[in-house]
Parts: structure tokens; C-alpha cells; sequence
């Protein structure tokens, strides 16, 4: 069976900023039912943040966005955040394309590693590409998560 073929890219129109806004309403506010105000939030207007979008074919398939030096980081950090894929994209791969083109951009804008708050659920996908746990479970949008980091 032939795999469907996609592009990864850093969302660089307007149209790819609001097919990664899709993507994440999709997959948090209607799948994971993370309230809509606490999903979109300032980052994702500013100008500094490097949104990344999966296209298939027929659409997008998964999103992704890149903050550096946020939240008392320093600027040689980046954040990996929202990272989310389609159900109908899970298996594919695409998860995997869309942390390593963040990666990629890190490293572009000078970062020397990349820390991510990922859902306890998906702690062992994060492994697997480099990452590593570190401090307690805390819970965001009322779900569990655990701080990572990876050096690039």
C-alpha cells in the first residue's frame, strides 16, 4: 500500500496561518474538548511564531507552531507547541515531519534546543524523536502533560 504524500512547510501565507488554526480546532477544541479561548491565545497572531502545516492533496492534515525564547526560555531556546494531526492523518508519519521541520527552524533562528509540554498520552512519541521528561505532571486544559527537552 502506497503511502498518500504531503508537504511540511512553515506557514508562510495567511491561508496556511488559518489552515493550522483549522487543524488545531479540529483536533483540540472539537476532538480533545480543550475550551476555544485557551486554545488560541497571543503567540498565534505574533509575528515571531513560526506556525509549520502538513498538506496532503485534499487539505491540510496537521499543524504545529514554534515560539523561541518564550516564557522566561532564552532566546537560544525554542517551544515546540499545539502540535496536531488529523485522525485521519495519525500513522502516516506526519507527526513525525512536523517535529522535525519545528527542529529544523529552531535551529534556523539560532536555538540550541527545543522544549515541549506534551500530553502524557503521547509522552512515548516524543521519546522515540530525542526527547526526554523531565520535572512533575502538571495538568493544561484539563489534561496531563509533562515538560520535555531534546538538544539540537
Amino acid at each position: 500500500m502506497t503511502r498518500p504524500s504531503y508537504e511540511v512547510r512553515v506557514a508562510g501565507s495567511p491561508a496556511d496561518r488559518e489552515a493550522c488554526f483549522t487543524v488545531r480546532k479540529a483536533v483540540f477544541v472539537v476532538e480533545q474538548r480543550v475550551p476555544e479561548d485557551l486554545e488560541y491565545d497571543a503567540y498565534d497572531s505574533d509575528e515571531s511564531t513560526a506556525h509549520v502545516l502538513a498538506v496532503g492533496q485534499d487539505g491540510p492534515l496537521g499543524a504545529g507552531r514554534l515560539l523561541v525564547g518564550p516564557e522566561g526560555y532564552g532566546p537560544e531556546t525554542g517551544k515546540l507547541g499545539r502540535l496536531a494531526v488529523l485522525e485521519s492523518a495519525r500513522g502516516l508519519g506526519v507527526g513525525i515531519a512536523l517535529v522535525r521541520a519545528i527542529e529544523t527552524e529552531a535551529a534556523r533562528r539560532g536555538c540550541a534546543e527545543v522544549v515541549l509540554y506534551a500530553q502524557t498520552s503521547a509522552l512515548g512519541f516524543y521519546e522515540r524523536l530525542g526527547y526526554e521528561a523531565y520535572g512533575p505532571e502538571f495538568t493544561d486544559a484539563g489534561i496531563p502533560h509533562r515538560a520535555m527537552h531534546r538538544a539540537l
